[in-house]
């Protein structure tokens, strides 16, 4: 393309190559040094006066050397009068850093989107971004590229019985995503989910484990004054019982017990407490079944352990001394403000991959996942936008095959992230068959090799149409469209 250069950062030479190799062009020449105390040198090789530039730099172990890489190579660009400067980030550093978390927490993605104007970029060329609402931190365009169509056509290509897959999602945040590659290959949804356990054991534990339910609700009193009243066996109250389900819940999220159970005289209190009759509209009458097609399981320490498992909650809630001035001091306090309320009540400020690795790794503390969906005799697609972790995809897979009874799982993700030995567990896990992912973070080769599992999806033809549609000027919309074969 005339008029056009395309510098590769330390990054990503390999993709860089391969994206100049489908224009028909070569890397411009640039150097890039360190100071023996870490300072990063930039020096452009060529003349980029009114040229139409494109800088490619994506994330790596040292991501912080990399932005700071980014940053400089622009600046220098932008003083050798280039006529228009393009950053293409196939990953987008601290992109998970979008929103406060806490208190005192900063939104880094924002912060970046600001470095890099102020560097002097005009464009943003970037592949799946961790929340496409990060787009609004820009003062300048920005091209959001999927990797959903590449993956798709993957799918049709390589994987025998596609059409009677399910698309699975490994938690709640990420249900999107999954119904959008669903979509796509019309195929089912579910969805995987991961709660803590309720604990039982004596009064303090009981507070100390799940505050919520030390919280006497008005029906719950009634109910005891009328059984003492009329003399009615505890036996026929339908209560929760420990390591059993919960009883059920009305469509308000009250607790459903059975009106045959209750008392004649707080039938009719229950039912204006709760606003809901005990018939619905349908003339259908609730019960205490269980839905269809909803799987659970116990998760301790990140896998999936029998039901007669020993549950380390209920250990350590019978442990819990009663008269210990600490612990009764940590059960006074419960009723202080959850730490997600601090965000002005939003609570959707998702936990990152470190601190959710973190609390499903404690040995303290066992989960309860929950699978909605039928997988069983099927093969199953994880998808997520990155793979960093391996604790919740390995817990995933676990539930969906043994619990579901799913033949076959592929997890499926746009950035290999890969951090620590994540790739090695993921491949030493017996639950997992395939790994796809994308070249968008550079993978080692060594690790590559290794994993036998594992599958690279090139982005280089995608970023080198939109490299060329951008400088030409055409629309990028084709590169969203989904290529039917």
């Amino acid at each position: 393309m005339r008029g056009t250069l395309i510098f590769s950062g330390s990054s990503c030479p390999a993709l860089t190559n391969k994206v100049c190799e489908n224009l028909g062009m070569t890397p411009a020449d640039a150097e890039l040094t360190q100071f023996s105390n870490g300072e990063t040198s930039v020096r452009i090789l060529n003349s980029v006066r009114e040229k139409d530039v494109f800088v490619v730099q994506s994330g790596s172990p040292k991501i912080n050397d990399t932005i700071m890489e980014l940053l400089i190579m622009i600046s220098a660009c932008k003083g050798g009068s280039a006529s228009k400067i393009t950053a293409v980030l196939p990953y987008f550093p601290y992109s998970r850093q979008s929103k406060k978390k806490s208190h005192r927490g900063a939104i880094t993605a924002r912060m970046l989107a600001n470095l890099l104007g102020v560097a002097g970029v005009k464009h943003i060329i970037t592949v799946d971004l961790h929340a496409s609402q990060m787009q609004g931190f820009f003062k300048c365009p920005v091209d959001n590229l999927h990797a959903e169509p590449l993956i798709a056509r993957w799918i049709r290509q390589n994987v025998p019985d596609w059409k009677e897959a399910v698309v699975v999602s490994k938690n709640a945040g990420g249900t999107k995503r999954v119904t959008s590659l669903a979509d796509a290959l019309k195929l089912n949804f579910g969805m995987v989910t991961t709660d803590k356990k309720r604990g039982n054991g004596n009064m303090t534990g009981s507070m100390l484990l799940n505050p919520i339910d030390a919280v006497l609700d008005p029906i719950g009193e009634q109910v005891n004054e009328a059984v003492e009243h009329e003399d009615t066996s505890v036996s026929n109250i339908t209560q929760p019982i420990a390591g059993t389900a919960s009883p059920a819940r009305r469509p308000n999220g009250s607790s459903l017990h059975s009106a045959k159970s209750l008392p004649s005289r707080l039938r009719s209190s229950t039912s204006a407490l709760d606003g809901v009759d005990e018939e619905g509209e349908d003339g259908i009458e609730y019960n205490d079944q269980r839905a269809h097609e909803v799987t659970q399981a116990r998760l301790v320490q990140g896998h999936i352990v029998p039901d007669d498992f020993e549950s380390p909650a209920v250990s350590a809630a019978t442990s819990v001394a009663g008269d210990d001035p600490m612990t009764m001091s940590h059960a006074s306090s419960f009723f202080a403000p959850q730490h997600h309320a601090a965000l002005g009540g939003s609570g959707d400020a998702a936990e990152s991959s470190d601190e959710e690795e973190e609390i499903l790794k404690d040995p303290k503390v066992e989960h309860m996942v929950t699978l909605v969906g039928d997988v069983k005799n099927r093969t199953v697609f994880i998808v997520d936008d990155m793979i960093d972790k391996p604790g919740s995809w390995i817990a995933a897979a676990e539930t969906v095959v043994k619990r579901g009874l799913a033949k076959k799982v592929y997890c499926i993700a746009t950035h290999a992230v890969f951090g620590a030995d994540c790739l090695e567990q993921l491949q030493d896990c017996d639950c997992i068959d395939h790994i796809l992912v994308t070249n968008s973070y550079p993978i080692p080769e060594e690790k590559a090799r290794n994993a036998s599992k594992l599958h690279v999806l090139d982005l280089s033809y995608l970023l080198a149409e939109a490299i060329r549609r951008n400088h030409y000027g055409e629309s990028i919309s084709p590169l969203f469209q989904h290529i039917m074969e």
